[in-house]
Protein backbone atom coordinates (compact mmCIF):
# COMPACT_ATOMS: atom_id res chain seq x y z
CA UNK A 1 0.00 0.00 0.00
CA UNK A 2 2.84 2.42 0.78
CA UNK A 3 4.33 1.92 -2.68
CA UNK A 4 0.93 2.59 -4.24
CA UNK A 5 0.40 5.83 -2.34
CA UNK A 6 3.96 7.13 -2.51
CA UNK A 7 4.28 6.50 -6.25
CA UNK A 8 0.86 7.71 -7.42
CA UNK A 9 0.52 10.13 -10.32
CA UNK A 10 -2.34 12.18 -11.67
CA UNK A 11 -3.32 10.80 -15.08
CA UNK A 12 -4.69 13.11 -17.76
CA UNK A 13 -4.25 10.86 -20.81
CA UNK A 14 -6.17 7.60 -21.13
CA UNK A 15 -6.28 4.66 -23.51
CA UNK A 16 -9.52 3.88 -25.32
CA UNK A 17 -9.89 0.61 -23.37
CA UNK A 18 -13.15 0.69 -21.40
CA UNK A 19 -13.38 0.10 -17.68
CA UNK A 20 -15.15 -3.19 -17.00
CA UNK A 21 -18.58 -2.68 -15.45
CA UNK A 22 -17.91 -5.25 -12.74
CA UNK A 23 -14.65 -3.55 -11.81
CA UNK A 24 -16.31 -0.14 -11.70
CA UNK A 25 -19.07 -1.49 -9.48
CA UNK A 26 -16.51 -2.99 -7.09
CA UNK A 27 -14.62 0.31 -6.96
CA UNK A 28 -17.79 2.23 -6.14
CA UNK A 29 -18.84 -0.35 -3.54
CA UNK A 30 -15.49 0.11 -1.83
CA UNK A 31 -15.81 3.88 -2.08
CA UNK A 32 -19.21 3.72 -0.41
CA UNK A 33 -17.69 1.93 2.59
CA UNK A 34 -15.93 5.20 3.45
CA UNK A 35 -16.39 6.96 6.76
CA UNK A 36 -19.48 9.16 6.80
CA UNK A 37 -21.09 11.58 9.25
CA UNK A 38 -23.58 9.73 11.47
CA UNK A 39 -23.75 6.91 8.90
CA UNK A 40 -26.04 9.14 6.82
CA UNK A 41 -24.08 8.83 3.54
CA UNK A 42 -25.33 12.20 2.36
CA UNK A 43 -23.65 12.06 -1.04
CA UNK A 44 -24.37 10.71 -4.51
CA UNK A 45 -22.13 9.69 -7.42
CA UNK A 46 -23.12 10.32 -11.04
CA UNK A 47 -21.46 8.00 -13.57
CA UNK A 48 -21.00 9.46 -17.05
CA UNK A 49 -19.81 7.13 -19.81
CA UNK A 50 -21.95 8.36 -22.69
CA UNK A 51 -19.81 10.33 -25.15
CA UNK A 52 -22.48 12.92 -25.86
CA UNK A 53 -23.03 13.58 -22.17
CA UNK A 54 -19.27 13.91 -21.67
CA UNK A 55 -19.18 16.45 -24.50
CA UNK A 56 -21.86 18.41 -22.67
CA UNK A 57 -19.81 18.36 -19.48
CA UNK A 58 -16.51 19.26 -21.15
CA UNK A 59 -17.01 23.05 -21.49
CA UNK A 60 -18.11 23.17 -17.85
CA UNK A 61 -14.66 21.81 -16.99
CA UNK A 62 -12.92 24.39 -19.19
CA UNK A 63 -12.64 21.86 -22.04
CA UNK A 64 -9.97 19.79 -20.36
CA UNK A 65 -9.39 16.90 -22.76
CA UNK A 66 -9.55 14.13 -20.18
CA UNK A 67 -13.26 14.79 -19.67
CA UNK A 68 -14.06 13.46 -23.14
CA UNK A 69 -11.11 11.07 -23.47
CA UNK A 70 -11.49 9.18 -20.19
CA UNK A 71 -13.91 6.25 -20.44
CA UNK A 72 -15.54 7.15 -17.11
CA UNK A 73 -16.34 10.51 -15.52
CA UNK A 74 -17.60 10.46 -11.92
CA UNK A 75 -19.29 13.50 -10.40
CA UNK A 76 -19.47 13.40 -6.61
CA UNK A 77 -22.29 15.40 -5.08
CA UNK A 78 -23.26 16.60 -1.63
CA UNK A 79 -26.77 15.16 -1.40
CA UNK A 80 -29.35 15.74 1.31
CA UNK A 81 -32.23 15.22 -1.13
CA UNK A 82 -32.37 11.48 -0.53
CA UNK A 83 -32.02 11.75 3.26
CA UNK A 84 -34.60 14.56 3.51
CA UNK A 85 -37.17 12.52 1.56
CA UNK A 86 -36.54 9.47 3.73
CA UNK A 87 -37.00 11.57 6.88
CA UNK A 88 -40.30 12.95 5.59
CA UNK A 89 -41.45 9.47 4.61
CA UNK A 90 -40.79 8.31 8.18
CA UNK A 91 -42.61 11.22 9.90
CA UNK A 92 -39.37 12.99 10.81
CA UNK A 93 -38.85 16.69 10.16
CA UNK A 94 -35.47 17.28 8.41
CA UNK A 95 -33.52 20.39 9.38
CA UNK A 96 -30.78 20.18 6.79
CA UNK A 97 -31.40 23.34 4.74
CA UNK A 98 -28.36 25.20 6.05
CA UNK A 99 -24.67 25.73 5.35
CA UNK A 100 -23.53 23.29 8.05
CA UNK A 101 -25.50 20.53 6.34
CA UNK A 102 -23.88 21.34 3.00
CA UNK A 103 -20.45 21.11 4.61
CA UNK A 104 -21.39 17.78 6.21
CA UNK A 105 -22.50 16.38 2.85
CA UNK A 106 -19.52 17.86 1.00
CA UNK A 107 -17.10 16.22 3.44
CA UNK A 108 -18.89 12.88 3.05
CA UNK A 109 -18.60 13.21 -0.74
CA UNK A 110 -14.89 14.08 -0.67
CA UNK A 111 -14.05 11.21 1.68
CA UNK A 112 -15.85 8.79 -0.65
CA UNK A 113 -14.06 10.32 -3.63
CA UNK A 114 -10.62 9.68 -2.21
CA UNK A 115 -11.51 6.10 -1.29
CA UNK A 116 -12.66 5.56 -4.88
CA UNK A 117 -9.30 6.95 -6.05
CA UNK A 118 -7.32 4.51 -3.92
CA UNK A 119 -9.51 1.60 -4.99
CA UNK A 120 -9.15 2.48 -8.67
CA UNK A 121 -5.40 3.07 -8.50
CA UNK A 122 -4.87 -0.23 -6.68
CA UNK A 123 -6.28 -1.91 -9.82
CA UNK A 124 -3.93 -0.05 -12.15
CA UNK A 125 -6.40 2.59 -13.25
CA UNK A 126 -5.53 6.27 -13.41
CA UNK A 127 -7.53 9.16 -11.98
CA UNK A 128 -7.58 12.93 -12.13
CA UNK A 129 -9.45 15.26 -9.80
CA UNK A 130 -11.15 18.14 -11.63
CA UNK A 131 -11.38 21.24 -9.50
CA UNK A 132 -13.62 23.16 -11.87
CA UNK A 133 -16.69 21.36 -10.52
CA UNK A 134 -17.50 23.94 -7.85
CA UNK A 135 -16.74 26.79 -10.27
CA UNK A 136 -19.45 25.63 -12.66
CA UNK A 137 -21.76 23.85 -10.25
CA UNK A 138 -24.85 25.71 -11.50
CA UNK A 139 -24.30 24.45 -15.07
CA UNK A 140 -23.38 20.93 -14.00
CA UNK A 141 -26.63 20.83 -12.02
CA UNK A 142 -28.50 21.50 -15.27
CA UNK A 143 -26.64 18.89 -17.34
CA UNK A 144 -26.92 16.15 -14.70
CA UNK A 145 -30.50 17.07 -13.73
CA UNK A 146 -29.64 17.44 -10.04
CA UNK A 147 -32.64 18.24 -7.81
CA UNK A 148 -32.79 20.66 -4.90
CA UNK A 149 -30.61 19.46 -2.04
CA UNK A 150 -27.86 18.20 -4.37
CA UNK A 151 -24.67 20.11 -5.22
CA UNK A 152 -21.69 18.75 -7.22
CA UNK A 153 -18.45 19.17 -5.27
CA UNK A 154 -15.78 17.34 -7.27
CA UNK A 155 -15.27 15.24 -10.39
CA UNK A 156 -12.93 12.36 -11.24
CA UNK A 157 -11.86 11.14 -14.62
CA UNK A 158 -11.04 7.44 -14.54
CA UNK A 159 -9.51 5.02 -17.02
CA UNK A 160 -6.46 3.05 -18.09
CA UNK A 161 -3.37 5.30 -18.24
CA UNK A 162 -1.88 6.19 -21.61
CA UNK A 163 1.01 8.04 -19.96
CA UNK A 164 3.36 7.84 -17.00
CA UNK A 165 3.99 11.48 -16.12
CA UNK A 166 6.67 12.64 -13.75
CA UNK A 167 5.50 12.89 -10.17
CA UNK A 168 4.69 16.41 -9.09
CA UNK A 169 6.46 17.82 -6.07
CA UNK A 170 5.13 17.94 -2.52
CA UNK A 171 6.14 20.07 0.45
CA UNK A 172 8.18 18.27 3.12
CA UNK A 173 6.12 16.60 5.83
CA UNK A 174 7.30 19.03 8.49
CA UNK A 175 5.67 21.87 6.53
CA UNK A 176 2.29 20.19 6.87
CA UNK A 177 2.27 18.38 10.21
CA UNK A 178 1.99 20.16 13.57
CA UNK A 179 2.46 18.39 16.90
CA UNK A 180 -0.07 18.96 19.69
CA UNK A 181 -0.76 22.57 18.69
CA UNK A 182 -0.38 24.67 15.55
CA UNK A 183 3.04 26.28 15.17
CA UNK A 184 2.93 29.34 12.95
CA UNK A 185 5.49 29.77 10.18
CA UNK A 186 8.48 32.05 10.45
CA UNK A 187 10.02 33.57 7.34
CA UNK A 188 13.03 31.32 7.87
CA UNK A 189 10.88 28.19 7.91
CA UNK A 190 8.92 29.29 4.85
CA UNK A 191 12.16 29.81 2.96
CA UNK A 192 13.23 26.31 4.00
CA UNK A 193 9.95 24.59 3.17
CA UNK A 194 9.47 26.17 -0.26
CA UNK A 195 13.12 26.13 -1.38
CA UNK A 196 12.92 22.84 -3.27
CA UNK A 197 9.60 23.69 -4.94
CA UNK A 198 10.86 27.09 -6.09
CA UNK A 199 14.16 25.66 -7.28
CA UNK A 200 12.65 23.07 -9.61
CA UNK A 201 13.18 23.53 -13.35
CA UNK A 202 9.45 23.30 -14.02
CA UNK A 203 8.77 26.03 -11.46
CA UNK A 204 11.36 28.30 -13.05
CA UNK A 205 9.80 27.63 -16.45
CA UNK A 206 6.38 28.40 -15.03
CA UNK A 207 7.65 31.76 -13.74
CA UNK A 208 9.30 32.65 -17.05
CA UNK A 209 6.30 31.64 -19.18
CA UNK A 210 4.04 33.89 -17.15
CA UNK A 211 6.52 36.78 -17.00
CA UNK A 212 6.51 36.81 -13.21
CA UNK A 213 9.17 37.36 -10.61
CA UNK A 214 8.24 34.57 -8.20
CA UNK A 215 6.32 31.30 -8.19
CA UNK A 216 3.86 32.72 -5.66
CA UNK A 217 2.94 35.44 -8.18
CA UNK A 218 1.99 32.77 -10.71
CA UNK A 219 -0.61 31.52 -8.24
CA UNK A 220 -1.91 34.92 -7.12
CA UNK A 221 -1.78 36.75 -10.45
CA UNK A 222 -2.42 34.01 -13.03
CA UNK A 223 -3.81 30.72 -11.78
CA UNK A 224 -6.03 31.68 -8.84
CA UNK A 225 -6.70 35.39 -9.07
CA UNK A 226 -8.67 37.27 -6.43
CA UNK A 227 -11.34 38.54 -8.89
CA UNK A 228 -11.91 34.97 -10.10
CA UNK A 229 -12.09 33.70 -6.53
CA UNK A 230 -14.69 36.31 -5.66
CA UNK A 231 -16.74 35.64 -8.80
CA UNK A 232 -16.82 31.87 -8.33
CA UNK A 233 -17.44 32.26 -4.58
CA UNK A 234 -20.52 34.35 -5.31
CA UNK A 235 -21.64 31.85 -7.93
CA UNK A 236 -21.29 28.96 -5.48
CA UNK A 237 -23.13 30.85 -2.74
CA UNK A 238 -26.01 31.40 -5.15
CA UNK A 239 -25.98 27.69 -6.01
CA UNK A 240 -26.19 26.81 -2.32
CA UNK A 241 -29.11 29.21 -1.93
CA UNK A 242 -30.89 27.84 -4.99
CA UNK A 243 -30.32 24.24 -3.86
CA UNK A 244 -31.68 24.92 -0.38
CA UNK A 245 -28.58 25.12 1.82
CA UNK A 246 -28.67 28.75 3.00
CA UNK A 247 -31.72 28.87 5.28
CA UNK A 248 -30.12 30.15 8.48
Amino acid sequence: MRDLLMNRRTIRKYSSEPVDDKMLTEILEEGCRSSTTGNMQVYSIIITCDNEKKRMLAPLHFNQKMVTEAPVVLTFCADFNRFNKWCSLRKAEPGYDNFLSFMTAAMDAIIATQTVCISAESRGLGICYIGTTIYMAHKIIEVLNLPKGVVPVTTLTLGWPAEKPEQVDRLPLEAIVHHETYTDYSDTKLEEYYREKEGRDDSKKFIAENSKETLAQVFTDVRYKKPDNIFFSNTLLQVLKDQGFMNQ
